[in-house]
C-alpha cells in the first residue's frame, strides 16, 4: 500500500469521570421525530475496531489516538445536530474513564476525537465505546473496542541473508534471490518492509466517503511487505531484482504490530551481464519491413525458459514498445518497419518464466535520407553566378515514397514544393546579394515522415 493519510478534521472536548457515572447529554437542536442510535463504523488510528480484549489493535500514540464512529439517528429526513460521545479507560483499571465529545456531528459522517497522549501509557491496553447524543436522548453505548499503545520501534535492524546471492559477491543472473529476513532477537516484530528503490513506501490509510477510513493489510502487498512466520520470527521469500547487471541493493526494515520501523538493513550483491542477441535477417532499409531474430542468453534460458521479449524503438517517427512472445526454444521473430530519418535503434530485453528480466541488448542502424541537391549555375562549395543571375536547383530522393521538398535559403522562412511523378523537384532562384549562401533542403514521404535535411552551400560572385 503506497498512499498517505489524508488530513482528518478533529474537534475534541475532554472530561474525566469514574466508570459507572451517568453522563449528562450535550444539548443540541434536533428534529423531534427521531431518536439517536448507537454509532457504527468504529475505528481507532484509522484501523478497524477490535472487539476482543485478547487481540487489540496496536497503535502508535505519541500524538494521541484518534477514535471515531458514525453517529446514528432514526429520522433520515431531518438534519439533527448530534454529539458523538466516547468513553475511554485502561483495561487494567476500568474506574479511570475519560469522556470525550465531538459536538455538532452529522449522521452518516465519521465524528473523530483524539484521546490525549498524556493519558496513554506505552505498552498499556485501553478500551473505548461510542454513543450518540441528541438533545436529552442518548443511544446505547457501542460494544467496547480495544487497542494497545506501542510507541517503541523495534530495537534492532533485521538480519538479511541469501544463500544463492551472497552479500557483496558477484553471481550469475537468472534465478530469483532467496532471502531470509530475521527479527534479530526483537520479540515484537510482526513483519518486514523492503524495497529495491531506496525509498520505502509509506503505510497509510485512504479516507473514503463520509470520512470513513478504508484500511487494508499492508502485508497483502507482496511487492514491499512480508509477514513474519511468528511474532519475533522470520520470513523467507524469493525476489526478482531490477533488470540490468552490476550492483543490486535491497533495503529492509522490521515492523512491529503498530507498523513502527526498525533501523534499516542494506543487502548488496552484484550480477554478471546476460542479454539476448538481436540479428537482422537482412540489411534493413529505410521505411521498409525488416525481420529480426531474437535469441536468449543461454544461461538465462537454462535456468528458466524465456517466454517473451520487450522491444523499445528509438529514433523513429513514433517510438514505441513492442511485446513479442517467444517460442518454446526461447527465440522469437520480430518484424517491424524502421522509419527513423537518420536511423533507428532497438533496446531488447527478455523475460523468463520465473519473472527474471534480462539486461538490454542494443542494436542500431543509420539511414541517409537527405535529398540529392544540385544546380546548373551554383555549384556546391564553389564560387559562381552573380547577383540577379537565376539558377535552377534540382532536388532528388535517396529513398522511396518522397512526395515533397521543403527548402530555405539563408535560413529564411521555409517553402514547400511538390515532387514530380519521378519524385524530383526543380526550383529557380536568383540571389539578391553576393557572398556565402546556404540552402537547406529536406524531403517528406507520402506517409508524412519528415526526412533528414541537407545543407548545400556555395558562394555568389
Amino acid at each position: 500500500m503506497r498512499m498517505l493519510n489524508r488530513a482528518r478534521q478533529r474537534a475534541v472536548l475532554v472530561s474525566t469521570a469514574a466508570a459507572g457515572l451517568v453522563f449528562a447529554a450535550v444539548p443540541s437542536a434536533v428534529a423531534a421525530s427521531g431518536t439517536p442510535t448507537t454509532p457504527t463504523d468504529l475505528f481507532n488510528a484509522n484501523h478497524a475496531c477490535s472487539t476482543q480484549v485478547g487481540t487489540p489493535t496496536y497503535v502508535g500514540a505519541r500524538e494521541g489516538v484518534v477514535v471515531e464512529g458514525v453517529p446514528g439517528y432514526t429520522d433520515s429526513t431531518g438534519n439533527p445536530s448530534l454529539t458523538a460521545q466516547y468513553r475511554v479507560w485502561p483495561v487494567a483499571d476500568p474506574t479511570q474513564a475519560t469522556i470525550l465529545s465531538r459536538q455538532h456531528a452529522a449522521p452518516r459522517f465519521e465524528a473523530p476525537v483524539t484521546v490525549p497522549a498524556d493519558i496513554l501509557a506505552d505498552g498499556q491496553s485501553y478500551a473505548w465505546q461510542a454513543q450518540t447524543v441528541a438533545g436529552s436522548d442518548a443511544s446505547d453505548w457501542s460494544v467496547p473496542c480495544y487497542f494497545t499503545v506501542d510507541n517503541t520501534a523495534p530495537s534492532a535492524a533485521p538480519k538479511v541473508t541469501s544463500a544463492n546471492y551472497p552479500q557483496d559477491e558477484w553471481a550469475e543472473p537468472g534465478e530469483p534471490v532467496h532471502f531470509i529476513f530475521d527479527a534479530n532477537g526483537v520479540d515484537d516484530v510482526a513483519g518486514f518492509e523492503f524495497t529495491w528503490l531506496r525509498d520505502l513506501p509509506v503505510i497509510g490509510v485512504p479516507i473514503g466517503d463520509y470520512g470513513i477510513p478504508q484500511p487494508a493489510d499492508p502485508y497483502d502487498d507482496a511487492k514491499f511487505f512480508v509477514r513474519a512466520d511468528e511474532l519475533g520470527g522470520s520470513a523467507e521469500l524469493n525476489l526478482v531484482p531490477p533488470a540490468g547487471f552490476g550492483s543490486k541493493t535491497l533495503d529492509v526494515v522490521s515492523l512491529d504490530r503498530s507498523y513502527r520501523q526498525s533501523a534499516r538493513s542494506t543487502y548488496n550483491f552484484f550480477l554478471n551481464s546476460a542479454e539476448p542477441t538481436v540479428t537482422p535477417r537482412s540489411k534493413p532499409q529505410f521505411d521498409q519491413p525488416a525481420t529480426f531474430l531474437l535469441a536468449p542468453d543461454a544461461g538465462l534460458q537454462a535456468k528458466s525458459p524465456i517466454v517473451s521479449y520487450s522491444v523499445q524503438t528509438f529514433g523513429g517517427q513514433s517510438d514505441r514498445t513492442i511485446q513479442v512472445k517467444a517460442s518454446s526454444d526461447g527465440t522469437a521473430e520480430l518484424r517491424l518497419r524502421l522509419d527513423g530519418a537518420s536511423g533507428e535503434s532497438l533496446a531488447v530485453s527478455s523475460t523468463s518464466a520465473n519473472g527474471w528480466v534480462s539486461d538490454e541488448a542494443r542494436w542500431g542502424t543509420a539511414f541517409d535520407t537527405t535529398p540529392i541537391v544540385g544546380s546548373d549555375v551554383y555549384a556546391e562549395n564553389a564560387s559562381s553566378g552573380g547577383v540577379g543571375l537565376p539558377g535552377t536547383f534540382t532536388f532528388a530522393p535517396k529513398v522511396e515514397g518522397v512526395v515533397s521538398y521543403t527548402y530555405s535559403f539563408n535560413w529564411a522562412d521555409p517553402v514547400t514544393v511538390q515532387a514530380d511523378s519521378d519524385h524530383t523537384a526543380r526550383i529557380n532562384w536568383a540571389p539578391t546579394e553576393s557572398g556565402y549562401t546556404d540552402l537547406q533542403v529536406n524531403a517528406t514521404t507520402e506517409s508524412g515522415a519528415v526526412l533528414a535535411s541537407y545543407d548545400y552551400s556555395f558562394t555568389v560572385n
